[in-house]
Formats: structure tokens, C-alpha cells, sequence
């Protein structure tokens, strides 16, 4: 399964396709329908998620790149290998990257480019050992770290802890961006939280190991890797250079003595009865176009086999059981709106995942709960508080991928950002509180209704003009770009690379021990 990555992220969307069963001789069903390819609807779905994809690769390259030519050049030429190449010269031949936040501070400081933040951060194989590798980047702002950088750092040490990882840092660093000291410095999720987090990790018997490339000198040419190997003691191993240092990195990750422990059954992998590609005429770009979340299941799980939990009650939720190379997994997936019945249902599948240490996936794809006085008066507040609860306590893994919008509660209800899923990924999104639309038309429903008291009149002209800029800051605001450069997920993905990453997710994630779930009073 550590095959070859594609290094690609993307985002995704959607279109409506008839479900087909067969069913053999383990009873469990083989999910997904031959699309009709040939329909105008798949047609432009394909192309325009195509499009997007382009796009994607084309901007996720130019990051790749790191910092300006003058500055790559500068670097070699010191005899120094860029930071892609030593993660690359890290890990074991062959296997894969699984990158997180490419975009972070994408555009995010004007016309100041941070590629990846600064910094790269990642799971890969190192000695047969699943590692958190960070590597500071100092053909970017001389490796200096803006706040963003600061995040992304704080974040893969949070993976890290919560996968139980050995945590490997290629530090190349000019310390914080003393311009933006005010940002780095001084609060929680800043720059001495890395330094807490290390403290933390240790003692929790989680390994850390140190590449200092080149010499590490203050400002009053305090430090080096001779003083320190030969006289502070602070150093253990003495490098001649970038790959006799990772050449060291590998062989002290490979006396770790670690021993991955499953808490899980595991068996053979099997590819799905469909074409990944497929996703991109089935989900599509158009964030207004339904689809069925079956068909994505079809096309991510093993054999296409998913048992589905209460089909036929609450069927705008789907929940059943699958494998993902060879892994279980509980699958919750959006098919509408949450009623009453499929957030019961939702949590009852979350305490059953509980109950027998299978790691849950969301699908997300959700507008919401469903509002109104007849839903009120049928308690959709203290099922959906059900489900909410049931997701938050669940100790389980929990990986979600948004594979459409995220709306409001629904956005809490299937494990967003809030509920510390274990990693979360974008194949295409919208998040905000509500849509664009919803947004525009509750503000102006307000202003309608003041000028109305005011016995004023209000035009559609006007409406028009109130409407426009809401709508397009929200567009804007909920693009996948502008949440992952604020590190609202680990990353965009490619929709057909989809099934990898989760593969890669839960395999690291299950480097930890499930822990017991313990669940609070649900309001009955």
C-alpha cells in the first residue's frame, strides 16, 4: 500500500446516478453503476472538475518549487540539498509522501509568497517506520517562520501525537520572521508551542530525532556542529553533510525498536470493481448538482463491498462497513439533508464503530439539519445534539473528507475541523455557516424588514446590490484554496487519488492504540 503517490491535491463535486446491487456469496453488497458517460451531464461534470484538476497541478507544482530561482541557487550552491530532496533522500526508496497543507498561506500575504508555508510537512516510511517528517524550506524567507508556519509546524506535531508517530524535524531554520514576531510569538498556537509540544511527546515515549543541516550559528557564532558534538554535548551524532545526515536520520529511526501494534483485523486489499477517474463525471464541480455517495463508496472501498447499516430508515445518511486496503472502516456519507431519523441513526453507528475499534470515515457533503417549526416540534435539536455528541466522543480514528459543501451544524455533525478528526481532507469543498445565497437572502430578508418599520421601501435594485457582494465573498471565503491556506484541513486532494490518501491515513492512524470511548447522557 506504500506504493507510489501521486503528489496531487484537488478539489470535487457532484452528479445523480442510479444504485445497483449484486450480491454474493458473503452476503455483503458490491455497490457502484457503470455511469453513463456518454450523458451531457457526466460530460461537463468530467470537464469541468478536469479543469480544477489542472489547475491544481499546475499551482501545486509552482509550490513544489519552493523559494525564487536566486534563492534555490543560493542554496545548492552551498553544497545544500533542497528540502524535497532530502525528505525524498529520507525516506525508503520507492514508497510514498503523504503531504499535508500544501497551500498553507496561499495568498494569504498579499503579494508576499509563502510557498507551503515555509515549511513541509508529511507521513512517510523511513527504516519501515511511519514517521512525521518536518522540513523547513530556507529558500523561503530564509526559512524564517511567518505565523502560518507556525501553525503548520504546531499542527503535524498534533498528528503526530494524536497517531502516536516518531516525529523527525530537518531544521534549516533562520528562526521566527522577526517582522511578524507580534504573530509568532507570544499566544497559545505560536512559536513556543512547538517547543511545549516536543516536551509533550517525549514524555509520552514518542521519539523525536534532529537533522541539523549545515551549522547551526547564533548571532554571537555561539553554535556549531563541532562545538556541540565535541565539547556542549547537545548534539549526538556529528554529520559531514545533507546526506550523511539523513543517511544518520535513517539508522537511528531504525534502532527505534519500534513495533507497529493493530488493534484491527486486517486482510488482503483489493481494488475497486470501478475507475477512480470516475469521480470526477459522478461528483463533478457544480456544488448545486446531487449526487449519490454510493457511487463514491463504489470507487474507494475494496471489491466495492460495502454492508450497509438501516438502509431504508434515515436514507439521507448512508452508514455502513467497508475495508480500505485491507483496513475496516465505518463509513458515514451525506445524501441529503440530516432529518431527525438519519442523525439517530448516525449516532448509533458512531457508538457501534466505538464498540468494536473501527475507525469511522465521513463523507461530507451537507447543507445542514433540517430547520422549521414541524422539525423543531419533532425534536430535530436533541437528535442532531445526539449525533453532535456521539461524534465528539467518539476515540475511535476519525478521518473525513469533504467531497462537497459544509454547511453550519452539518459541518459539526460530520467531523469538521472542530470535532479533531485525525486528518482531514479536501477533494472539493464550500464551508461557511450557510451558502452564499442562503447568506445574501437572510441579510436581506433583515434590511427588507428594517425598512419596513421605518415604512421605507426596498427594491430589488437595492436587494440586488445588498445581495452581489455577500454572495461573492462567500464564494470566495468557502474556495478550497482559502481554507487550506488557513490550514482548515490537512490539504487538498485529487478525487482519484482519494482511496490512497485514506489508505495512508488510516494506516498511520492505527500506529496508536484505540482508546475506550466513553459517551456522555444523550438527551432522549
Amino acid at each position: 500500500m506504500w506504493g507510489a503517490l501521486r503528489s496531487v491535491l484537488r478539489p470535487c463535486s457532484r452528479a445523480s446516478v442510479p444504485r445497483q446491487r449484486a450480491y454474493h456469496g458473503d452476503a455483503v453488497a458490491r455497490l457502484g453503476t457503470q455511469p453513463d458517460s456518454g450523458s451531457s451531464t457526466y460530460q461537463e461534470n468530467y470537464e469541468q472538475m478536469k479543469a480544477l484538476v489542472n489547475q491544481l497541478h499546475e499551482r501545486a507544482q509552482y509550490i513544489r518549487l519552493g523559494g525564487r530561482e536566486k534563492a534555490r541557487a543560493r542554496h545548492t550552491s552551498r553544497g545544500k540539498l533542497l528540502p524535497r530532496d532530502r525528505i525524498d533522500n529520507l525516506i525508503d526508496p520507492g514508497s510514498p509522501f503523504l503531504e499535508f497543507s500544501q497551500f498553507a498561506g496561499y495568498k494569504l500575504y498579499g503579494e508576499e509568497e509563502v510557498p507551503a508555508g515555509g515549511i513541509i510537512t508529511g507521513i512517510g516510511r523511513v527504516s519501515g517506520v511511519e514517521c512525521m517528517i518536518v522540513a523547513n524550506d530556507a529558500t523561503v524567507k530564509g526559512g524564517t517562520y511567518y505565523p502560518v508556519t507556525v501553525k503548520k509546524h504546531v499542527r503535524a506535531q498534533e498528528i503526530a501525537l494524536q497517531n502516536r508517530l516518531p516525529c523527525i524535524y530537518l531544521v534549516d531554520s533562520g528562526g521566527a520572521n522577526l517582522p511578524r514576531q507580534a504573530d509568532t510569538f507570544p499566544d497559545r498556537d505560536h512559536f513556543g508551542r512547538i517547543f511545549y509540544n516536543q516536551a509533550i511527546m517525549s514524555s509520552k515515549n514518542i521519539t523525536q530525532v534532529k537533522a541539523a543541516t549545515g551549522e547551526e550559528v547564533s548571532a554571537e557564532d555561539l553554535g556549531g556542529a563541532d562545538l556541540h558534538c565535541r565539547r556542549s554535548g547537545v548534539t549526538d551524532h556529528y554529520a559531514l553533510d545533507d546526506h550523511h545526515a539523513l543517511h544518520l536520520t535513517r539508522k537511528v529511526v531504525r534502532s527505534l525498536n519500534y513495533q507497529k501494534k493493530l488493534d484491527v483485523t486486517v486482510e488482503p486489499s483489493e481494488e475497486p470493481l470501478f475507475p477512480a477517474d470516475e469521480l470526477y463525471g459522478i461528483v463533478g464541480a457544480n456544488l448545486k448538482r446531487s449526487f449519490d455517495v454510493r457511487e463514491v463508496i463504489a470507487r474507494i472501498v475494496d471489491g466495492s463491498r460495502f454492508n450497509e447499516f438501516k438502509a431504508l430508515y434515515g436514507d439521507t445518511l448512508v452508514t455502513g462497513f467497508a475495508r480500505i486496503f485491507g483496513y475496516p472502516v465505518g463509513i458515514i456519507g451525506n445524501n441529503g439533508v440530516l432529518f431527525s431519523e438519519s442523525a439517530k441513526k448516525g449516532a448509533h453507528f458512531v457508538q457501534l464503530c466505538c464498540q468494536r475499534n473501527i475507525p469511522l470515515l465521513f463523507l461530507q457533503n451537507i447543507t445542514g439539519f433540517m430547520v422549521g417549526k414541524d422539525y423543531e416540534a419533532e425534536g430535530i435539536a436533541k437528535d442532531g445534539a445526539k449525533m453532535v455528541a456521539a461524534v465528539s466522543c467518539a476515540k475511535v480514528p476519525k478521518i473525513t473528507v469533504i467531497i462537497g459543501g459544509s454547511y453550519g451544524a452539518g459541518n459539526y455533525g460530520m467531523c469538521g475541523r472542530a470535532y479533531s478528526p485525525r486528518f482531514l481532507h479536501v477533494a472539493k469543498c464550500s464551508i461557511s455557516v450557510m451558502g452564499g445565497e442562503q447568506a445574501a437572502t437572510v441579510l436581506a430578508t433583515v434590511a427588507r424588514d428594517q425598512r419596513a418599520r421605518e415604512g421605507k421601501q426596498f427594491s430589488s435594485a437595492e436587494e440586488a446590490a445588498l445581495k452581489e457582494p455577500i454572495i461573492k465573498r462567500f464564494e470566495e471565503e468557502g474556495n478550497p484554496y482559502y481554507s487550506s491556506a488557513r490550514l482548515w484541513d490537512d490539504g487538498i486532494i485529487d478525487p482519484v487519488d482519494t482511496r490512497l490518501v485514506l489508505g495512508l491515513s488510516i494506516s498511520a492512524a492505527l500506529n496508536a492504540p484505540i482508546q475506550r470511548t466513553d459517551f456522555g447522557i444523550f438527551r432522549m
